[in-house]
């Protein structure tokens, strides 16, 4: 039978074909959102061995799957591995996805490519009618590590900065929310995270020109300066930096454009989480995910707590600390699933140096 393993419900032979144990939380996850959405016409459109596409006919009640993949080999393993688990039902398709993405259009369309998912937004935008999954794993490219790399694939310049994964993550946001445009589409996002290797975002789609123009203005840049670490936001399409820190004088690097508007619906999130909490699939850690990104605020962007009491000479106390200390101040603010000291708020940087100099 090969290398078999077991995921979810399902059974599936791995061998021969791309399989990675470690975005199993990720497919943990991504069945629980596809079966809170109600939805019911899925396409994995780069399915490879089918774990995702699998999971997601057997556990997520959605009544039409499809799953395709360019390889033969995986095809057949793909057929394989329905036949195995009783899911002849589901469509396997052979073909190059940005073809059959032009050909046919889904309510659903999950794309988890190995790298970066940029050579299939296009098509993808054109054929998504409800939803649209998608996996990055080129993080280097979206954080700034690869500035290059990231700039010809997302035509956004990223900025290393304390808070390179959400920046990264909201250039990939910003990418789609263009792609969409461009197809007279707007976006509003249901579920973000950057976990371990990769990005995820789950979009529902708003048909029409003018969801697409509220989807854009969403956009805008991130003003950032190395020297203090302070940044804001500066919405639009158009970028309007002095170039100079407002609060150190020292010069300031523009990151964008990038997706500015909120990332995550706590509405949506609170349904996949009371389907994960009944699922055999649950885990501690996706639990916890997922109420981390529920309880974010609306803020881009976040300061990491470490990082801040060394830049102002103070002693660190608690990162919950200070989150209490901004919000009895009058402020918003919420930890972030980002990173494990990441502070989201609405408040000025001033007024986050203060607090820490009080304490």
């Amino acid at each position: 039978m090969g290398e078999m393993v077991e995921e979810g419900s399902v059974t599936l032979n791995v061998e021969g074909a791309f399989y990675n144990p470690k975005m199993r939380l990720s497919r943990d996850i991504g069945v629980a959102v596809t079966k809170a959405l109600g939805v019911n016409d899925y396409l994995d459109a780069l399915a490879a061995s089918g774990a995702r596409g699998l999971r997601v006919a057997k556990e997520a009640g959605v009544g039409r799957v499809a799953l395709n993949d360019i390889s033969p080999r995986a095809v057949a393993l793909i057929q394989e591995n329905a036949r195995y688990n009783g899911l002849e039902a589901c469509e396997i398709l052979s073909s190059n996805a940005n073809v059959l993405l032009h050909e046919r259009r889904f309510e659903a369309i999950d794309l988890d490519p190995f790298g970066s998912p940029a050579p299939f937004l296009s098509a993808a935008a054109r054929s998504a009618m409800g939803y649209l999954f998608i996996t990055a794993t080129d993080t280097a490219p979206l954080c700034g590590a690869h500035l290059k790399s990231g700039i010809r694939k997302y035509m956004a310049v990223p900025v290393k900065a304390d808070h390179h994964r959400e920046m990264g993550t909201r250039i990939l946001l910003g990418t789609v929310a263009r792609e969409l445009a461009r197809v007279d589409k707007g976006m509003d996002p249901i579920l973000t995270h950057a976990t371990d290797h990769y990005a995820r975002v789950y979009l529902k789609i708003k048909p029409g020109a003018k969801q697409a123009d509220e989807t854009l203005r969403g956009m805008g840049y991130i003003e950032q300066c190395r020297s203090c670490g302070r940044w804001r936001s500066a919405p639009g399409i158009v970028c309007r930096s002095g170039g100079v820190c407002a609060y150190c004088s020292e010069r300031a690097e523009v990151a964008g454009p990038l997706w500015l508007g909120p990332i995550q619906d706590r509405e949506a999130i609170g349904r996949a989480l009371a389907v994960l909490e009944r699922s055999q699939a649950c885990s501690d850690r996706a639990v916890r995910l997922l109420q981390l990104c529920a309880d974010e605020i609306d803020e881009p962007m976040y300061y990491d707590h470490h990082r801040l009491c060394r830049r102002f000479k103070v002693a660190p106390g608690t990162a919950d600390d200070l989150v209490e200390d901004l919000r009895t101040a009058g402020w918003k603010a919420s930890r972030t699933h980002f990173t494990g000291v990441g502070i989201k708020t609405d408040a000025p940087f001033e007024v986050i140096r203060d607090i820490l100099y009080s304490n």
